[in-house]
């Protein structure tokens, strides 16, 4: 990876928001209608984030989780007995209904492993698509974010769900997790996502991928499906990959064969990565995907009444 690229990515993960920290609003106020939402130039967030209801059509992913759509998409139960939906004003606990199926199966297994219940932060938008804010993938129903913070024993009010902040798992200088916060337990969590056969690909901060090189003991194959990306340090973001019925969604690369630790994750930890330096020009904001960027399929998704 050229240094031009690396600063790039760098720079880019240090000014998006902090998701999971976001605050909701109990009362949301409607978004405006968009004046003429049919004209090509209209960013694709601004329709698909417009939309409360899935498309009354088969179930299937459409596109690349970075661009894409969902059809007959379901939402995750705000409340079940191992999990709860957090931020439930952003409307994102919506997936194709083999995530909503995983997510399910893995938290009813989380009690045996000592951890008590999900707090499940952002899904996908009802009908998948670009989202008004943060993230770049999430767009075809096959991604969740799990909080690094167990649920509670009692069920949540509007409020906190709203406004409390999930748990920092990193230090402040980057290099590593912070001991007062992460206990064996979120090991046992991530391991436990990681053995569900559904699930694909799990991204967390470089830092707690070298705490869970360290910790892991036993058969460690596990590690293979987790991967460091910046972020992360509040949640853990799962990934399942192509449902069978959906033939027009495009696969991730598979996962590599290698345990992820050692001289492949020092990358993560090098100065230009942890602190890149400022660019000596204000970077240039990206252009915001049109529907014309997204597989034709999406364009009867987001207009579909």
């Amino acid at each position: 990876m050229t240094r031009g690229i690396v600063l790039t990515l760098a720079l880019l993960a240090t000014v998006l928001p902090a998701n999971a920290q976001d605050r909701g609003s109990v009362d949301p106020a409607p978004l405006p209608p968009l004046a003429n939402p049919q004209d090509p130039k209209t960013a694709a967030r601004d329709l698909f984030g417009r939309k409360t209801n899935p498309a009354p059509l088969a179930a299937r992913s459409i596109g690349f989780y970075t661009r894409g759509c969902l059809a007959g998409g379901i939402a995750l139960p705000v409340n079940g007995q191992t999990w709860q939906v957090m931020r439930l004003s952003r409307n994102r606990n919506w997936g194709h209904p083999e995530l909503v199926k995983a997510l399910e199966h893995f938290a009813a297994k989380l009690p045996k492993a000592g951890w008590p219940g999900l707090l499940v932060g952002d899904m996908a938008q009802a009908r998948g698509g670009p989202m008004l804010t943060g993230h770049a993938s999430h767009q075809v129903g096959l991604d969740a974010d799990i909080w690094l913070t167990p649920m509670p024993k009692r069920e949540l009010t509007r409020v906190e769900r709203e406004e409390m902040s999930a748990t920092d798992m990193v230090r402040p200088d980057k290099r590593d997790i912070d001991p007062s916060v992460w206990t064996p337990a979120h090991t046992a969590l991530i391991r436990a996502a990681a053995l569900e056969p559904a699930i694909e690909r799990i991204l967390v901060n470089a830092a707690i991928k070298k705490a869970l090189c360290r910790e892991a003991t036993g058969d460690r194959k596990w590690l293979r499906k987790v991967r460091p990306w910046w972020g992360h340090n509040y949640h853990m973001h799962l990934r399942i990959g192509c449902p069978a019925d959906s033939p027009e969604c495009k696969p991730q690369d598979a996962t590599p064969e290698s345990e992820g630790c050692g001289a492949e994750l020092d990358y993560w930890f090098r100065d230009a990565i942890l602190n890149p330096p400022p660019p000596k020009e204000p970077p240039k904001p990206r252009a915001p995907l049109t529907m014309a960027d997204l597989p034709p399929a999406c364009k009867q998704i987001v207009f579909t009444p």
